[in-house]
């Protein structure tokens, strides 16, 4: 089976990682897969370290029609089995249009539980076989915007627990961000854009110094909103209680070290970063917005509130600071559960079969 991936997207965020994920596994199971994606991206070189052969093709976004006449050409050139797009930046719209174009059978992932105009989903997704929700969140949404529901399928993403199992070097995070032993570390990691609510995490923050002087908050991530958001942290006068760190493509060596994960996000399509805290025994906090019921097991292997809830956030997070057999129960809780449920090997599985499906019927 040959399959032509199609990422689009600039920075090895939680979507493209899934990508090389998938790719990789398929690529184990016997399938040639091919990644496209545009050149000096986060995906291009990390794709190519983990051995996928790649493609460059420069994305200009969804107004950019060369890339769909230009894909349209590689398809008609290479002639896969079948395209897969992953991304909205382009990816989809224009993907959908070069397979029609090539007539090769297509299908895309949807990463993201936003609502668009009725019209515009129907244009995103005709050209498709199948649509791949990450969350049943997801496919609810797809639902509203009447895509027929025999059109999806849900997939969940995936995280590579064995990552996971060495013990983080806290030591030396503590060293790098000047981190006092007793501290209790609160970690964060998102793009800085609104719908990650990081806003709410600060307020959220700023109510617990009173009572935790040893509290310690460390961001990861960035956006438009780093210095709306850094300003709101000094306002607040959290100066000497958080840090914001900016993007790391190592995060997840360092994942183990809190002690709690927070995600305050308003819509969120799954979570991969909380699927990573999970993994690495670390519970999590955050807004029941989005797939994140998904994710995290509120009760069980973190506590989800009420989205833009502060005072519920910040008592939320106060009841994981006060208990530490909690913090490890539930930890230990949500990696048993990202190894048996959230696992790479499940996920390539079930792409085998929805493309074996979509070829043959």
């Amino acid at each position: 089976m040959k399959i032509l991936h199609v990422e689009t997207g600039r920075h090895l965020y939680g979507g493209p990682q899934q990508v090389v994920y998938l790719v990789s596994a398929l690529r184990q199971r016997g399938l040639d897969c091919t990644l496209l994606c545009p050149p000096d991206t986060g995906i291009d070189s990390a794709a190519r370290s983990a051995g996928i052969p790649v493609r460059n093709l420069f994305c200009a976004g969804e107004l950019g029609l060369p890339f769909a006449y230009r894909l349209t050409q590689y398809l008609q050139s290479t002639a896969p089995d079948l395209l897969h797009c992953h991304s909205r930046r382009g990816a989809d719209m224009l993907g959908g249009l070069a397979a029609s174009f090539a007539d090769v059978p297509a299908v895309v992932s949807r990463r993201v539980d936003n609502t668009e105009m009725r019209v515009m989903a129907a244009l995103r997704y005709r050209p498709f076989r199948k649509i791949i929700a990450i969350s049943e969140a997801i496919a609810a949404v797809l639902r509203d915007h009447d895509v027929a529901p025999e059109r999806i399928e849900v997939i969940r993403s995936a995280v590579d627990t064995a990552q996971f199992d060495a013990p983080a070097d806290r030591h030396a995070f503590r060293a790098e961000y000047g981190i006092p032993r007793d501290a209790l570390i609160l970690g964060a990691a998102g793009q800085l854009i609104p719908r990650k609510g990081h806003r709410y995490l600060l307020q959220a923050v700023a109510g617990l110094r009173r009572r935790y002087g040893n509290i310690r908050l460390i961001i990861f991530g960035e956006g438009y909103l780093n210095n709306q958001l850094r300003a709101q942290a000094m306002a607040l006068g959290l100066g000497d209680v958080v840090q914001f760190a900016g993007f790391r493509d190592d995060l997840d060596d360092f994942m183990g070290c809190f002690d709690i994960f927070v995600h305050p996000a308003l819509s969120e399509g799954l979570g991969v970063a909380t699927l990573k805290a999970a993994a690495a025994g670390v519970p999590v906090v955050g807004f029941n917005a989005g797939g994140l019921s998904e994710a995290v097991i509120d009760g069980e292997t973190g506590i989800l509130v009420a989205t833009e809830d502060v005072i519920s956030l910040q008592n939320a997070i106060a009841t994981l600071l006060e208990s530490k057999s909690m913090r490890q129960r539930m930890g230990e809780a949500g990696r048993e559960r990202m190894q048996n449920e959230f696992s790479i090997a499940t996920m390539a599985d079930k792409h085998v079969a929805l493309y074996e499906a979509v070829l043959h019927g």
